[in-house]
């Protein structure tokens, strides 16, 4: 048995073994049974009720879940294998899904490619015998062009093969692909894309052994079947593109120009694998195009067209004078003269453009006038007038502060204002002070003087005082004091009712005070009126009434007592 024989039969038994467990293990049964039989190991085209069980699992009726089943069931019968039937059968049934499938499978199948790399096999080879190395060869090219026809797709928006011929009224009824109206910008687009499309596709031509084949030559004549669709919407793409040509800028010009050059080269490559194609068998009953290449002086008048080309076009008039409306970034360069519109250029034709005058060519009395600098906003170079800064001058030692009687101010403030700035602070603190009688004596270290000091320390006590009768007055607590087992209470405010006992307890507090100073005021009126006797009297009475006592008697007492000694009764 040799090895061609061996290898066929464990082809078979594999696939055998694949369509039982399908039978048993799988939810997708009939789908799966289909798979394996279109891409078996048999040298033959995939048998046709295969393909329609594929193709019916990929319909827009089917769920999403079948159609993804299916692709990743394709998927991974392209990459596990190693022989070059299985692959050619499965491209060959992807190529048949996108060439007859509905649109939904194009996008389905475009969103997995970016996922993975379903028809990327750059490193497959079947090196069982000769014809499977040159066969391995040709399903690499031919996995590249059903790459590229899926980027195209993308790309295009719509799928070359399936799109319709339009025709028009005015190119005498003949039928015409969608890139014949295209606008430019479209079309500057989507022909570079099938120009790379056609390249993969002339690139797909077999070599060695593999040109005899019949399963090579039948992917072939597919392949065949598009290039005509494919050349159409490139020549019509091209015609729409010297139609509009000369009413390009120059940057779409540039593009355009490499676009119609790349398109003469590919038709002469076509043309020579068209000729290679008639001399397959399945190739015969094709009728291929006559291809002419395009005259060579059009593309002399198309690079002349380029030089002199605008740099924007009379459709984007609008939005060249909106940019420049806008400022320009560097301001030092010179402005220069906007160029002249085609249309006036064509009105107009022989009036001489007028150089551009430069500064070189004024006369003295033209000389150009300096461009107005901005102002100072706050005016601080503009010169004072005399009598203004003689006045000022007069007037600089106006607010100083001089005591009276003093005869040295006007050289104290003098050297204040001689100082240096930078140390203005520590002339403040260091220079001597004129405005106290005070005597030399209670001057301090640094300057500083005791009735500062004094002031400093009356204001901490009356800060201290105004805390400390707050602090009584609101009944507050030591949130520090640890005996006091209601501390953290003191920082939120307690309810209404016991704000409102607070405050009747303030204001009772406040009424007795107001009572007591009033009647202290009383007193002091009153004792002011009535002699020492009456005086002592008048505070043992209220000392009396108020509860209180001396514990240590009255110093006093004494002193009046004799001051003013008792009568005595004269006997009788």
């Amino acid at each position: 048995m040799g090895s061609g024989t061996w290898r066929k039969a464990y082809g078979a038994l594999k696939d055998s073994t694949k369509v039982g467990l399908a039978n048993f293990n799988s939810e997708y049964k009939d789908l799966d049974i289909a798979i394996v039989k279109a891409t078996n190991h048999v040298e033959c085209p995939p048998k046709e009720r295969h393909l329609r069980r594929i193709l019916l699992a990929t319909t827009v009726n089917r769920p999403r879940a079948d159609v993804a089943y299916t692709i990743c069931t394709l998927a991974r019968r392209l990459s596990k294998t190693k022989n070059w039937i299985v692959a050619l059968k499965t491209l060959i049934v992807i190529h048949r899904l996108l060439r007859e499938g509905d649109g939904t499978f194009k996008d389905d199948f475009l969103s997995y490619s970016y996922r993975g790399t379903i028809l990327q096999i750059p490193h497959f080879k079947d090196d069982s015998s000769p014809l499977a190395w040159d066969c391995s060869a040709w399903v690499r090219l031919y996995a590249q062009y059903l790459d590229e026809r899926v980027e195209c797709f993308r790309v295009l928006k719509y799928d070359v093969e399936a799109d319709r011929l339009l025709k028009l009224p005015k190119a005498s009824g003949k039928a015409h692909s969608r890139t014949r109206t295209l606008p430019c910008a479209d079309l500057l687009d989507q022909l570079p894309a099938l120009q790379k499309l056609l390249l993969r596709l002339i690139s797909c031509q077999p070599e060695g052994m593999s040109c005899t084949n019949y399963l090579v030559q039948y992917a072939l004549a597919l392949v065949l079947k598009e290039s005509f669709k494919i050349y159409c919407s490139i020549n019509d793409g091209i015609i729409n593109l010297v139609d509009m040509y000369f009413d390009m800028a120059k940057i779409d010009a540039i593009k355009a120009l490499e676009i119609y050059k790349r398109a003469g080269q590919q038709a002469e490559r076509l043309s020579a694998f068209y000729d290679y194609c008639k001399r397959l068998e399945l190739a015969r009953t094709f009728q291929f195009p006559t291809l002419r290449q395009p005259p060579c002086s059009f593309l002399v008048t198309m690079e002349e067209y380029i030089r002199e080309a605008p740099r924007a076009s009379i459709t984007s008039k609008s939005v060249e004078t909106e940019e420049r409306s806008l400022p320009s970034d560097n301001e030092d360069e010179t402005p220069q003269e906007p160029e002249k519109p085609v249309e006036e250029e064509t009105e107009e034709p022989e009036e001489p453009e007028e150089e551009p005058q430069t500064t070189a060519d004024l006369s003295e009395e033209d000389e150009p006038q300096p461009l107005p600098t901005t102002g100072d906003l706050l005016n601080l170079d503009e010169e004072l007038h005399p009598m203004i800064a003689d006045l000022e001058q007069s007037n600089a030692l106006a607010l100083a502060i001089v005591g009276p009687g003093s005869g040295n101010n006007t050289s104290i403030s003098q050297d204040l204002f001689a100082i240096d700035k930078s140390g203005w602070e520590l002339a403040l603190v260091s220079a001597p002070s004129n405005h106290t009688s005070q005597p030399a004596g209670n001057q301090l270290a640094g300057g500083f003087d005791k009735l500062l000091l004094d002031s400093l320390y009356e204001d901490t006590a009356r800060r201290q005082q105004i805390a400390s009768a707050t602090y009584n007055g609101s009944f507050a607590t030591n949130p520090f004091d640890p005996s006091d087992p209601f501390a953290m209470s003191s920082s939120f405010a307690p309810p209404s009712n016991v704000q409102l006992a607070m405050m009747s307890q303030q204001q009772q507090y406040y009424q007795m005070q107001q009572q007591e100073y009033y009647q202290v005021q009383q007193q002091q009126h009153q004792t002011v009126m009535m002699p020492p006797q009456t005086y002592q009297q008048q505070q043992a009475q209220y000392a009396t009434n108020a509860g209180l006592s001396n514990p240590f008697g009255d110093p006093f007492s004494g002193l009046v007592a004799m001051a003013n000694p008792p009568k005595q009764s004269s006997p009788h």
